[in-house]
């Protein structure tokens, strides 16, 4: 039996990147200095299995189209990796047959959704354009899911994109970005119920730790947001998610998991593999078979 199959925890969103490989541009300034360097999986491996993991999705960082193929590679060589959220343009006119050539790469059965970086767009309702709307489509048609990694103002453009798309899953990724290091509530739980009415929505309780005063967090200041992500999804609908490396800036790995079971109450088995396992590892072909 595999991680996959049996996979213990599954850290459903983190990253690796490789500095000599290609830049990652947003990390800037003296106070993302400490990721300012490479990240494997030979690094996570330990820290993973420390702490109870046995399965990951990997998750996009650049809008660079080299980069996906490079992550169905890696996901098709390590068996940590069980899925992959990768990145295409959504834009496009011709973004299924991307998406179908994606597909047919080395590792290519691993790819369960795709990630674009809508908080850096100027435009809020940029997930409701015509051609974005015909990209979603081209997702639900591919049975794929789609993670939005969005600012607590654009919350609203998700929910009206998620009702536009009842077919589609959308996963929001660390529950929004909510405002936690001023401790601020609404309009972001507001917006975060609204998403979660819909039905094909599901949320990641991953992220908080960077979201809050990364020298001087606490398990207690992260509880009111993670009880408004639960008790506005439910567990069947929430999956835990470390972010890591992003997280080291605030904690380790190891803290990042203990944080997220004292904020759920235990070890959720939705939480932390079974609402995962549903809605990525179903997705993911022939993931037994490392092609």
């Amino acid at each position: 039996m595999s991680a996959a199959d049996d996979p213990g925890i599954i850290d459903a969103h983190h990253h690796v990147w490789d500095l000599a490989v290609r830049d990652q541009d947003w990390i800037t300034g003296p106070e993302l200095a400490p990721i300012r360097r490479d990240f494997t999986m030979a690094d996570l491996a330990p820290e993973a299995r420390a702490a109870g993991v046995g399965a990951t999705v990997l998750v996009q960082t650049v809008t660079v189209a080299e980069e996906t193929p490079e992550f169905l590679a890696l996901a098709a060589r390590d068996p940590l990796v069980a899925a992959v959220v990768g990145w295409t343009d959504l834009t496009r006119p011709d973004v299924s047959d991307t998406l179908a050539r994606l597909r047919e790469l080395p590792g290519g059965a691993h790819l369960a959704g795709i990630r674009h970086q809508v908080q850096g767009e100027p435009d809020p309702a940029w997930l409701l354009r015509d051609d974005v709307t015909r990209g979603l489509a081209a997702l639900t048609a591919a049975g794929l899911v789609y993670d939005l990694v969005v600012l607590p103002h654009q919350l609203p453009a998700c929910v009206r994109a998620a009702a536009r798309h009842p077919e589609l899953t959308f996963v929001l990724d660390h529950a929004g970005k909510p405002p936690v290091s001023t401790g601020e509530f609404e309009p972001w739980a507001a917006d975060l119920r609204a998403l979660a009415a819909l039905p094909n929505t599901v949320c990641k309780l991953s992220g908080l730790v960077t979201e809050a005063d990364w020298e001087r967090w606490t398990v207690a200041g992260l509880r009111p947001y993670a009880d408004t992500v639960l008790d506005a999804f439910g567990p069947r609908r929430v999956m835990f998610g470390s972010d890591w490396p992003v997280c080291t800036l605030a904690a380790s790995y190891g803290q990042v998991v203990e944080a997220a079971r004292e904020l759920v109450g235990g070890s959720d088995p939705d939480v932390f593999a079974g609402t995962a396992r549903r809605v990525y590892l179903s997705r993911v072909g022939g993931r037994n078979s490392r092609t």
